[in-house]
Protein backbone atom coordinates (compact mmCIF):
# COMPACT_ATOMS: atom_id res chain seq x y z
CA UNK A 1 0.00 0.00 0.00
CA UNK A 2 0.83 3.78 -0.38
CA UNK A 3 3.67 4.99 2.13
CA UNK A 4 2.50 8.37 3.44
CA UNK A 5 4.59 10.98 5.65
CA UNK A 6 2.73 12.19 8.72
CA UNK A 7 4.80 15.12 9.82
CA UNK A 8 4.58 16.14 13.45
CA UNK A 9 3.73 12.49 14.32
CA UNK A 10 4.81 12.76 17.50
CA UNK A 11 1.95 14.85 18.99
CA UNK A 12 -1.15 13.97 20.12
CA UNK A 13 -3.23 14.48 16.91
CA UNK A 14 -0.21 12.39 14.91
CA UNK A 15 -0.12 9.38 16.57
CA UNK A 16 -3.81 9.16 15.97
CA UNK A 17 -3.16 9.85 12.78
CA UNK A 18 -0.43 7.13 12.14
CA UNK A 19 -2.40 4.53 14.14
CA UNK A 20 -5.23 5.18 11.37
CA UNK A 21 -3.02 5.44 8.49
CA UNK A 22 -1.39 2.05 9.40
CA UNK A 23 -4.94 0.51 10.11
CA UNK A 24 -6.25 1.40 7.11
CA UNK A 25 -3.22 -0.41 5.21
CA UNK A 26 -0.77 2.44 4.47
CA UNK A 27 2.19 2.79 5.41
CA UNK A 28 2.54 6.09 7.35
CA UNK A 29 6.46 7.29 7.66
CA UNK A 30 6.99 9.62 10.15
CA UNK A 31 8.67 12.59 10.39
CA UNK A 32 9.48 15.96 12.39
CA UNK A 33 11.91 17.65 14.03
CA UNK A 34 13.33 15.25 16.75
CA UNK A 35 14.63 12.48 15.86
CA UNK A 36 14.87 10.80 19.21
CA UNK A 37 11.01 10.62 19.96
CA UNK A 38 10.31 9.65 15.45
CA UNK A 39 12.57 6.62 16.11
CA UNK A 40 10.62 5.87 19.37
CA UNK A 41 7.37 4.87 17.60
CA UNK A 42 8.43 3.82 14.23
CA UNK A 43 11.73 2.25 12.60
CA UNK A 44 10.59 4.50 9.17
CA UNK A 45 11.54 7.70 10.73
CA UNK A 46 12.81 10.59 8.33
CA UNK A 47 13.86 13.70 10.96
CA UNK A 48 13.27 16.94 8.85
CA UNK A 49 13.12 20.39 10.47
CA UNK A 50 10.65 23.01 8.26
CA UNK A 51 13.51 25.58 7.96
CA UNK A 52 15.24 22.75 5.93
CA UNK A 53 13.77 22.30 2.48
CA UNK A 54 16.44 19.45 1.65
CA UNK A 55 15.58 17.68 4.75
CA UNK A 56 12.20 17.87 3.90
CA UNK A 57 12.54 16.92 0.59
CA UNK A 58 14.25 13.81 1.87
CA UNK A 59 11.17 13.46 3.89
CA UNK A 60 8.76 13.10 1.43
CA UNK A 61 11.14 10.98 -0.97
CA UNK A 62 8.98 8.15 -2.69
CA UNK A 63 5.86 9.17 -0.83
CA UNK A 64 2.50 9.18 -2.08
CA UNK A 65 0.97 11.75 -0.10
CA UNK A 66 1.88 13.86 3.06
CA UNK A 67 -0.36 14.87 6.23
CA UNK A 68 1.20 17.68 8.19
CA UNK A 69 -0.36 17.58 11.97
CA UNK A 70 2.32 20.02 13.26
CA UNK A 71 1.09 23.20 14.42
CA UNK A 72 1.75 25.78 14.83
CA UNK A 73 0.68 25.84 10.77
CA UNK A 74 1.51 29.83 10.43
CA UNK A 75 5.29 28.53 10.83
CA UNK A 76 4.68 24.59 9.23
CA UNK A 77 3.01 24.97 6.66
CA UNK A 78 3.95 26.77 4.40
CA UNK A 79 7.37 24.95 4.33
CA UNK A 80 5.67 21.88 4.06
CA UNK A 81 3.29 22.54 1.25
CA UNK A 82 6.03 23.53 -0.85
CA UNK A 83 7.57 20.35 -0.30
CA UNK A 84 5.04 18.99 -1.10
CA UNK A 85 4.59 20.85 -4.59
CA UNK A 86 8.48 19.92 -5.45
CA UNK A 87 7.75 16.26 -4.82
CA UNK A 88 4.37 16.61 -6.55
CA UNK A 89 2.10 14.75 -3.97
CA UNK A 90 -1.06 15.53 -1.87
CA UNK A 91 -0.92 17.79 1.09
CA UNK A 92 -3.41 17.60 3.34
CA UNK A 93 -3.37 19.28 7.17
CA UNK A 94 -5.59 19.77 10.18
CA UNK A 95 -4.77 23.19 11.01
CA UNK A 96 -7.63 24.94 12.94
CA UNK A 97 -5.59 28.43 12.98
CA UNK A 98 -7.88 31.23 10.84
CA UNK A 99 -4.93 33.19 9.53
CA UNK A 100 -2.92 29.76 8.75
CA UNK A 101 -5.98 28.86 6.91
CA UNK A 102 -6.39 32.05 5.22
CA UNK A 103 -3.36 32.19 4.06
CA UNK A 104 -2.58 28.81 2.47
CA UNK A 105 -5.96 29.40 0.09
CA UNK A 106 -4.31 32.97 -0.91
CA UNK A 107 -0.59 31.98 -1.31
CA UNK A 108 -1.07 28.73 -3.24
CA UNK A 109 -4.29 29.43 -5.07
CA UNK A 110 -2.62 28.33 -8.53
CA UNK A 111 -1.36 25.00 -7.41
CA UNK A 112 -1.93 22.47 -9.62
CA UNK A 113 -1.45 19.63 -6.83
CA UNK A 114 -4.02 19.26 -4.38
CA UNK A 115 -3.86 21.04 -0.98
CA UNK A 116 -6.23 20.38 1.62
CA UNK A 117 -5.96 22.70 4.59
CA UNK A 118 -7.72 22.24 7.86
CA UNK A 119 -8.75 18.43 7.03
CA UNK A 120 -9.62 17.81 10.87
CA UNK A 121 -12.51 18.43 13.38
CA UNK A 122 -12.58 22.16 13.32
CA UNK A 123 -12.67 23.26 9.75
CA UNK A 124 -13.31 19.97 7.66
CA UNK A 125 -16.15 18.27 9.62
CA UNK A 126 -17.64 21.68 9.54
CA UNK A 127 -17.05 22.16 5.31
CA UNK A 128 -18.66 18.70 4.94
CA UNK A 129 -21.41 19.06 6.68
CA UNK A 130 -22.29 22.66 5.28
CA UNK A 131 -21.75 21.52 2.15
CA UNK A 132 -23.98 18.14 2.35
CA UNK A 133 -26.48 20.44 3.62
CA UNK A 134 -26.79 22.64 0.88
CA UNK A 135 -27.15 19.78 -1.32
CA UNK A 136 -28.46 21.49 -4.79
CA UNK A 137 -27.84 24.86 -3.26
CA UNK A 138 -25.35 27.02 -4.82
CA UNK A 139 -25.57 30.09 -2.53
CA UNK A 140 -26.63 30.57 1.27
CA UNK A 141 -28.02 33.50 2.94
CA UNK A 142 -26.35 32.69 6.00
CA UNK A 143 -24.73 29.82 7.59
CA UNK A 144 -23.87 28.93 11.28
CA UNK A 145 -22.08 25.84 12.04
CA UNK A 146 -22.85 25.35 16.51
CA UNK A 147 -20.17 23.12 18.21
CA UNK A 148 -21.45 20.90 21.44
CA UNK A 149 -18.56 19.97 23.43
CA UNK A 150 -19.46 18.77 26.85
CA UNK A 151 -16.00 19.70 27.45
CA UNK A 152 -12.64 20.39 25.82
CA UNK A 153 -8.69 19.52 27.17
CA UNK A 154 -6.52 21.00 24.64
CA UNK A 155 -3.34 19.84 23.50
CA UNK A 156 0.00 21.89 24.09
CA UNK A 157 -0.41 22.15 20.08
CA UNK A 158 -3.32 23.55 20.40
CA UNK A 159 -2.56 25.96 23.30
CA UNK A 160 0.50 27.54 21.05
CA UNK A 161 -1.32 27.54 17.77
CA UNK A 162 -3.87 29.66 20.01
CA UNK A 163 -1.34 31.76 21.02
CA UNK A 164 -0.07 32.22 17.49
CA UNK A 165 -3.24 33.19 15.99
CA UNK A 166 -4.03 35.46 18.94
CA UNK A 167 -0.74 37.50 18.66
CA UNK A 168 -1.66 37.60 15.03
CA UNK A 169 -4.32 39.30 15.50
CA UNK A 170 -3.29 41.24 18.09
CA UNK A 171 -5.97 40.16 20.55
CA UNK A 172 -8.78 41.11 18.38
CA UNK A 173 -11.93 38.28 17.72
CA UNK A 174 -12.80 37.32 14.48
CA UNK A 175 -15.62 36.94 12.66
CA UNK A 176 -16.82 36.79 8.66
CA UNK A 177 -19.45 38.65 8.35
CA UNK A 178 -20.63 40.98 4.89
CA UNK A 179 -18.23 38.80 2.79
CA UNK A 180 -15.60 38.92 4.49
CA UNK A 181 -13.21 38.26 7.64
CA UNK A 182 -13.88 41.33 10.34
CA UNK A 183 -11.33 41.65 13.21
CA UNK A 184 -13.38 43.40 16.18
CA UNK A 185 -13.54 44.12 20.08
CA UNK A 186 -16.78 43.67 20.45
CA UNK A 187 -17.46 41.66 23.89
CA UNK A 188 -18.46 37.91 23.57
CA UNK A 189 -22.02 37.34 23.87
CA UNK A 190 -23.87 34.17 24.79
CA UNK A 191 -27.17 32.41 24.12
CA UNK A 192 -28.79 29.43 23.91
CA UNK A 193 -28.26 26.37 21.56
CA UNK A 194 -30.71 23.28 21.19
CA UNK A 195 -28.06 20.42 20.39
CA UNK A 196 -29.45 16.75 19.83
CA UNK A 197 -28.68 14.38 22.28
CA UNK A 198 -27.04 13.89 24.11
CA UNK A 199 -25.92 17.15 25.10
CA UNK A 200 -29.65 18.82 24.71
CA UNK A 201 -29.62 22.61 25.24
CA UNK A 202 -26.57 24.69 25.94
CA UNK A 203 -25.40 28.09 26.73
CA UNK A 204 -22.91 28.80 23.98
CA UNK A 205 -20.49 31.88 22.95
CA UNK A 206 -21.78 33.54 19.98
CA UNK A 207 -18.87 34.27 17.01
CA UNK A 208 -16.32 32.54 18.68
CA UNK A 209 -14.66 31.90 14.93
CA UNK A 210 -12.98 28.45 14.23
CA UNK A 211 -11.41 27.70 10.83
CA UNK A 212 -14.91 27.76 9.11
CA UNK A 213 -15.18 31.29 8.64
CA UNK A 214 -12.15 30.40 5.67
CA UNK A 215 -12.97 26.95 4.20
CA UNK A 216 -16.88 27.63 3.67
CA UNK A 217 -16.31 31.01 2.06
CA UNK A 218 -13.45 29.67 0.10
CA UNK A 219 -16.69 27.61 -2.45
CA UNK A 220 -19.69 28.95 -0.74
CA UNK A 221 -21.18 32.07 -2.21
CA UNK A 222 -22.64 33.27 1.47
CA UNK A 223 -22.18 36.69 3.13
CA UNK A 224 -22.19 35.29 6.85
CA UNK A 225 -20.96 32.50 8.25
CA UNK A 226 -21.17 32.26 12.69
CA UNK A 227 -19.54 29.35 14.05
CA UNK A 228 -20.83 29.02 18.37
CA UNK A 229 -18.74 27.53 20.87
CA UNK A 230 -20.62 25.78 24.57
CA UNK A 231 -19.35 27.49 27.37
CA UNK A 232 -17.93 24.72 29.05
CA UNK A 233 -15.68 24.20 26.30
CA UNK A 234 -14.41 27.47 25.58
CA UNK A 235 -14.16 27.74 29.69
CA UNK A 236 -11.97 24.55 29.28
CA UNK A 237 -9.61 26.02 26.73
CA UNK A 238 -9.14 29.39 28.17
CA UNK A 239 -8.47 27.92 31.62
CA UNK A 240 -4.51 27.89 31.38
CA UNK A 241 -5.03 24.79 34.29
CA UNK A 242 -6.90 22.39 32.24
CA UNK A 243 -5.03 19.22 31.34
CA UNK A 244 -3.70 18.21 28.16
CA UNK A 245 -6.13 15.07 26.85
CA UNK A 246 -5.33 11.69 28.15
CA UNK A 247 -3.76 8.92 25.68
CA UNK A 248 -4.73 7.87 22.72
CA UNK A 249 -8.81 5.75 22.90
CA UNK A 250 -9.56 7.15 26.13
CA UNK A 251 -10.90 10.54 26.59
CA UNK A 252 -14.33 11.28 28.11
CA UNK A 253 -15.44 13.80 25.49
CA UNK A 254 -18.73 13.82 23.67
CA UNK A 255 -19.57 16.30 20.88
CA UNK A 256 -22.36 17.09 18.25
CA UNK A 257 -21.65 19.82 15.68
CA UNK A 258 -24.88 21.18 14.41
CA UNK A 259 -24.98 22.95 11.32
CA UNK A 260 -27.84 25.20 9.91
CA UNK A 261 -28.06 26.87 6.68
CA UNK A 262 -30.57 29.35 5.33
CA UNK A 263 -31.15 30.80 1.82
CA UNK A 264 -35.00 32.54 0.72
CA UNK A 265 -36.58 31.71 3.81
CA UNK A 266 -35.83 27.77 3.77
CA UNK A 267 -33.45 26.27 6.25
CA UNK A 268 -31.59 22.81 5.76
CA UNK A 269 -29.47 21.09 9.02
CA UNK A 270 -27.09 18.90 9.03
CA UNK A 271 -25.72 17.16 12.67
CA UNK A 272 -22.42 14.52 13.18
CA UNK A 273 -22.39 13.05 16.76
CA UNK A 274 -19.34 11.52 17.75
CA UNK A 275 -16.59 11.40 20.65
CA UNK A 276 -12.88 12.79 21.17
CA UNK A 277 -12.21 15.90 18.54
CA UNK A 278 -8.51 14.36 18.24
CA UNK A 279 -9.08 10.96 17.57
CA UNK A 280 -11.92 11.86 14.91
CA UNK A 281 -9.34 14.19 12.97
CA UNK A 282 -7.52 11.26 12.24
CA UNK A 283 -10.30 9.35 10.15
CA UNK A 284 -11.04 12.67 8.47
CA UNK A 285 -7.67 13.09 7.67
CA UNK A 286 -6.53 9.69 6.62
CA UNK A 287 -10.05 9.31 4.32
CA UNK A 288 -9.08 12.41 2.46
CA UNK A 289 -5.91 11.16 1.20
CA UNK A 290 -7.48 7.50 0.49
CA UNK A 291 -9.73 9.54 -1.65
CA UNK A 292 -7.02 11.91 -3.14
CA UNK A 293 -4.96 8.76 -3.92
CA UNK A 294 -7.74 6.87 -5.31
CA UNK A 295 -8.91 9.78 -8.14
CA UNK A 296 -12.12 10.82 -5.96
CA UNK A 297 -11.32 14.43 -5.72
CA UNK A 298 -13.39 16.58 -7.28
CA UNK A 299 -11.25 19.86 -8.16
CA UNK A 300 -7.43 19.84 -8.32
CA UNK A 301 -5.04 22.45 -6.13
CA UNK A 302 -6.09 24.15 -3.30
CA UNK A 303 -9.66 22.93 -1.78
CA UNK A 304 -11.38 22.95 1.29
CA UNK A 305 -13.60 19.96 2.11
CA UNK A 306 -16.14 20.43 0.62
CA UNK A 307 -15.13 21.66 -2.52
CA UNK A 308 -12.30 19.03 -2.84
CA UNK A 309 -14.61 15.73 -1.83
CA UNK A 310 -18.74 14.23 -2.35
CA UNK A 311 -19.41 16.04 1.21
CA UNK A 312 -22.14 13.36 2.11
CA UNK A 313 -20.81 10.35 0.57
CA UNK A 314 -16.90 11.59 3.00
CA UNK A 315 -19.55 11.62 6.00
CA UNK A 316 -21.76 8.71 5.90
CA UNK A 317 -17.91 6.90 5.20
CA UNK A 318 -16.51 7.65 8.63
CA UNK A 319 -19.00 5.19 10.41
CA UNK A 320 -18.32 4.09 13.29
CA UNK A 321 -16.23 7.07 14.08
CA UNK A 322 -19.21 9.43 13.39
CA UNK A 323 -22.68 9.51 13.49
CA UNK A 324 -24.24 11.72 10.61
CA UNK A 325 -27.76 12.72 10.04
CA UNK A 326 -27.94 14.81 6.82
CA UNK A 327 -31.03 16.23 5.00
Amino acid sequence: MSAVVVYGATGHTGRFVVAELAERGFTPIVSGRDAARLSSISDLARPASVDDPGALDRALDGAAAVINTAGPFATTAGPVIEAALRAGIPYVDVAAEIEANASTFADYAKAETPVVPAMAFYGGLGDLLVTAALGDWTTADEVRVAYGLNSWHPTPGTRVAGKVSHDRRAGRRVRFRNGALEYHDDKPTQQDWLFLEPLGRRQVIADFSMADVVTVPSHVDVPDVRTYMTVEAATDLSNPDTPAPPPQGSADQTFVVDVVVRAGGVERRAVARGRDIYAVTAPLAVEAVRRLLAGEARTSGVASAGAMFDAADFLRSLAPHLSVELP
